[in-house]
């Protein structure tokens, strides 16, 4: 199924690329991250990929291969450990710096290519001028998710993994490293307290837990990170790259808490789960890139963008989760579209993370997955919706919609609810019967023009599933 407008997520429904951290070099937009398993049962299963997009058509991804396999770091000869989430900078003797950690390793490891997109080839780790690697000197703290910026001939690596209630984790570490990118020039310090340390500070509802990432936007450094309520995408400023951030505010949420535009700011619309990604300016307008969490696991995350205003004082505020993938302009309000482009996946039952739904065999909550494997360039959809729970998509430009069709399969019998709010009223009602093969249950429908959400709710019995909506 092509799709033919930038929706979310952004490749294709078959790729996993969570953690993104997206640059545009030259004339294109580059996003490395992790890359997960369709169905996965660990984190960051499979070798680093690159998709790029030209900085003037974000709808137009091209996937640039393998950049760079697990098996060649020399600790991990027998591939027996995971990529975690990457980071790239321009050096300066202008090649392409990777920065990764092992998921079983507290070094820092590099590798170098003289483009963007591959294929890298390891450099080495990072260590003191003695040749100690840092994460492995007495004292060091965790070593995760490297976030890398260089300005002349410094690189400022900023690392850290901080769980709830560990007090041997005391915040995110900054560390200066000379221009060979490996050398540490000046020791690491920390920037923010975790939340052991955070009472009393702004920092407190919002302490780090983990995914570090850095830009810099005029004479400000955005430090980007994870905050220990999981969701959410955070940030702090400062006009000092290893000292003085002060807290922000959230950014992204990947199942909408704290957003109260449409809904109860603490309600949440999603399924979400741990949250990784950076901001960057593409064409005069900044953008947010994260991910979500599909196939009832953790471990299989899909990368998702947002258009985000950065107003005058630098403030950032809160953006929704949509299914127009940073698109200036609603989708067109007619035509077909492919279910897995949802941005809403409940029950109803304050259910806020995939780990709370019970997993891939809990057939009790909805969920984004698909038919195939890695290897399967095959469509994504929406299966396991019983009665009660809802789909939705935001949004569109509606005009004189008069019929939508569904393709969905499945033991079902029931009706979809056709509404413009979560809980608006009920617009239009298709009937659906249930059967092991992708059918088509066409329905009139008068929908108010004008921008709108689109929200369906199945109620009946059984579980069905929805592969693509027609509207006309």
């Amino acid at each position: 199924m092509e799709q033919k407008h930038l929706v979310n997520p952004y490749l294709p429904s078959w790729e996993y690329i969570p953690d993104g951290e997206p640059y545009v070099f030259g004339d294109r937009v580059y996003v490395y991250g992790s890359h997960d398993s369709a169905r996965g049962y660990v984190y960051c299963q499979n070798d680093y990929v690159c998709w790029s997009a030209p900085v003037k058509d974000l709808g137009n991804w091209r996937y640039e291969g393998v950049i760079y396999q697990k098996t060649q770091d020399p600790r991990n000869r027998d591939g027996r450990m995971c990529l975690y989430a990457p980071d790239v900078t321009r050096g300066p003797d202008g090649r392409y710096y990777l920065y990764y950690v092992l998921n079983r390793e507290n070094v820092v490891s590099v590798a170098v290519c003289d483009t963007p997109a591959g294929a890298y080839q390891f450099y080495g780790y990072v260590h003191d001028r003695d040749g100690n690697l840092l994460g492995e000197r007495p004292g060091d703290e965790n070593q995760f998710d490297p976030g890398v910026l260089t300005e002349g001939d410094v690189t400022y690596l900023y690392t850290g993994l901080c769980n709830l209630s560990n007090e041997n984790a005391h915040g995110p570490m900054v560390t200066v490293l000379e221009s060979d990118m490996l050398t540490i020039r000046e020791d690491h310090r920390f920037i923010m307290p975790s939340l052991p340390y955070a009472k009393g500070t702004a920092y407190e509802d919002h302490a780090f837990f983990e995914a570090p990432s850095i830009r810099k936007r005029g004479d400000t450094y955005y430090f980007i990170y994870s905050s220990v309520k999981y969701c959410e995408i955070c940030y702090a400023t400062s006009n000092s790259p290893v000292e003085g951030f002060r807290f922000g505010g959230v950014i992204v949420a990947n199942n909408d808490v704290g957003v109260s535009s449409y809904k109860p700011a603490e309600m949440p619309m999603y399924y979400g789960g741990n949250n990784h990604g950076s901001i960057v300016e593409i064409e005069g307008q900044w953008y947010i890139f994260y991910h979500r969490h599909t196939n009832g696991t953790n471990f299989s995350r899909q990368a998702c963008v947002e258009r985000i205003e950065i107003l005058p004082d630098g403030s950032i505020p809160q953006v929704e989760m949509t299914s127009c993938g940073g698109k200036a302009t609603p989708l067109p309000g007619v035509g077909e579209y492919p279910a897995h482009i949802a941005c809403c996946l409940t029950t109803g039952d304050g259910t806020a993370y995939t780990d709370s739904t019970g997993g891939w065999m809990d057939s009790t909550y909805p969920k984004i997955t698909q038919d195939g494997g890695d290897d399967q360039e095959c469509d994504g959809y929406v299966c396991g919706l019983r009665s009660g729970a809802t789909v939705g998509y935001r949004y569109f430009a509606l005009k004189d919609v008069t019929s939508i069709t569904f393709t969905a399969r499945c033991y079902a019998r029931g009706a979809l609810h056709i509404r413009t709010q979560w809980d608006g009223p009920v617009l239009a009602t298709v009937t659906v019967n249930g059967g092991n093969y992708w059918t088509d249950y066409t329905g009139s429908v008068t929908l108010p023009d004008g921008v709108h959400p689109l929200y369906f709710t199945y109620e009946g019995t059984g579980a069905l599933s929805l592969l693509k909506f027609t509207l006309a």
